[in-house]
């Protein structure tokens, strides 16, 4: 027999010392380690045989018997003896602290529960307090002892349990791993989490990925191709007699509306599955449209011209007419507030008014001419273009308190991203920048408390750069945005005909779609449907685009 075979004899039997200490391709998998993941995994997938089998097999056990039974104390409700096997399982003393604090906690808050009194003001005064630690969580324990759990006329006091209801023995758990060392207590979930994240490595580096739904095998990398990008036109949408300035979808994502040189605007129908249906045209303004918000509920939309006209978007009469600027001015955006009850206008006559929803002005500040304008989903933040070469972000509570986003070209306009922490830039100079918005919020938030203390450093270049056609994009106003799956995708027109489109984390286009006879003034992701692009264009037409692989799997959703 030979030195091989005598090796697997004796791994079948009792020695496992000739088995590897590593394991995998590489030889970078701890092999103990592995085998604890895989007895904990067969557990938690409810295999208790099986992991019972493989730790006796391979002579592994997934924790140490006082792990197991300090575990088991803690799901039990066995405090005094989970606390007793405290110092075993926390070398360092003050997380033994904490983790005698959580379980103390927890302890208090189940005699509360229950109705014991008693017992809950001796953990109390006997066992938290002198730990003397934690007072502000102290104090809030204290309230919920005096608490009635259906007291109405004590807001504070429900206020003070709140911060501690709906814990559980199983949260008290994961809670007390995230203080004990790893090698002893083995994270739940462990080697889930572990694939997950290798799942999550390879969507990040696959620069197409935009499925609606994501499926993965673990047999095979994920990989996705251009098929998944809106790339294939769809449909040609026709209403306006002259340039196509401005697009934007609902928030459903069921209706899209246009705006255009011809003083219209036009609100279409998105039927699942379907092609588009033009709802009605909006009619009544005297000078161009350059610009079209729907509300957060999409009940109503604004456009603005000369003026801003409010429309109901189900009957497509005009609510109200905002004559909120100087008369020969022209309203260059508008946004409107989270609450839907009013919304942000700005103006070449130097001032940005807030408008209430239901006809008037509110507001009104004198600041410089403002060329384009963008509000945060939630309202927190507010970006504007005064300057050729400046963004001003800002609280929209007081616009004039502001930290400066400086560009290298004059900026013709912005976009933010649903989440409001980046922001698109279109320059003259044929560039699209964009700009991690965190460090100049964190920045504005400093100047706001103390202006003369020292303020954070922000970035002086932007995160990454696009470049359209060279030399083709200029002072004309071009209109970016971000979409697809998780707002990953930047989408652009040009002057040179063509929607472009890139990653949000890499400089390479990914795509450039020819179909518009004139320049793509502005292009719309659906914020529902990834698969799904319309742009619009001087030649009077709006168009749509869907990923191929929405159109040959509808069931992926086509509308």
């Amino acid at each position: 027999m030979g030195p091989q075979a005598a090796d697997v004899e004796m791994t079948n039997g009792v020695c496992h010392d000739a088995l590897p200490a590593v394991v995998g391709p590489r030889g970078l998998i701890d092999r103990g380690e592995y085998v604890r993941l895989l007895e904990q995994a067969l557990a938690s997938l409810g295999y208790l045989a099986s992991a019972q089998l493989l730790e006796r097999e391979s002579g592994i056990p997934m924790q140490p018997e006082h792990v197991a039974r300090f575990r088991s104390h803690v799901m039990e409700g066995r405090w005094g003896a989970a606390l007793a096997l405290l110092p075993q399982l926390a070398p360092d003393p003050e997380l033994e602290l904490q983790a005698r604090f959580l379980i103390l906690q927890h302890k208090y808050l189940e005699a509360i529960e229950s109705g014991d009194k008693a017992g809950s003001l001796r953990c109390l005064r006997s066992e938290l307090a002198p730990l003397r630690i934690n007072a502000a969580d102290l104090r809030r324990l204290a309230g919920c002892l005096l608490r009635q759990r259906d007291d109405a006329a004590n807001p504070l006091l429900r206020e003070e349990w709140r911060a501690f209801e709906g814990a559980s023995r199983g949260a008290l758990m994961a809670a007390l791993q995230q203080r004990l060392p790893p090698s002893l207590m083995v994270p739940e979930r462990r080697l889930e989490a572990l694939v997950e994240q290798a799942l999550q490595a390879q969507v990040a580096r696959c620069p197409y990925h935009n499925a609606a739904k994501l499926r993965m095998s673990l047999f095979v990398d994920y990989q996705a191709g251009v098929d998944q990008l809106p790339t294939q036109p769809a449909q040609v949408l026709e209403a306006h007699s002259d340039e196509v300035w401005h697009i934007a979808f609902s928030h459903a994502g069921d209706r899209l509306a246009s705006a255009s040189k011809d003083c219209s605007a036009a609100v279409w129908r998105l039927p699942p599955g379907a092609p588009a249906v033009l709802a009605f045209s909006l009619r009544g303004h005297e000078r161009p449209i350059t610009f079209l918000a729907w509300s957060p509920d999409d009940s109503r939309l604004l456009t603005c011209a000369q003026k801003v006209k409010l429309w109901d978007t189900e009957s497509g009469t005009c609510l109200h007419t905002f004559d909120a600027h100087q008369e020969n001015s022209n309203v260059t955006a508008c946004a409107w507030l989270p609450d839907g009850q009013a919304f942000l206008t700005g103006s070449d006559d130097k001032s940005m008014c807030q408008c209430d929803a239901g006809g008037g002005v509110t507001r009104r500040w004198k600041l410089t001419r403002i060329n384009d304008l963008a509000l945060s989903a939630d309202g927190s933040v507010l970006a504007t273009v005064c300057q050729e070469k400046q963004i001003k972000l800002a609280r929209p509570r007081d616009p004039r308190e502001q930290v400066t986003v400086y560009e290298s070209s004059p900026v013709t306009s912005i976009a933010l991203s649903p989440d409001g922490r980046h922001l698109l830039a279109n320059l003259s100079s044929h560039i699209i920048h964009l700009w991690a918005l965190q460090p100049f919020l964190d920045r504005l938030a400093v100047q706001a408390e103390d202006p003369s203390g020292p303020l954070p450093d922000v970035p002086r270049a932007p995160t990454m750069e696009y470049h359209v056609e060279p030399g083709r994009q200029g002072r004309f106003v071009i209109r970016s945005c971000f979409g697809g799956s998780s707002a990953g995708f930047v989408a652009s027109g040009a002057e040179d005909c063509r929607v472009h489109i890139w990653n949000r984390d890499s400089p390479d286009a990914l795509a450039a779609l020819e179909g518009h006879a004139g320049t793509v003034n502005a292009v719309a992701w659906n914020p529902t449907n990834p698969y799904m692009l319309a742009s619009a264009s001087d030649d009077k037409t709006v168009r749509i685009w869907f990923a191929p692989a929405a159109l040959r799997s509808p069931g992926e959703g086509l509308g």
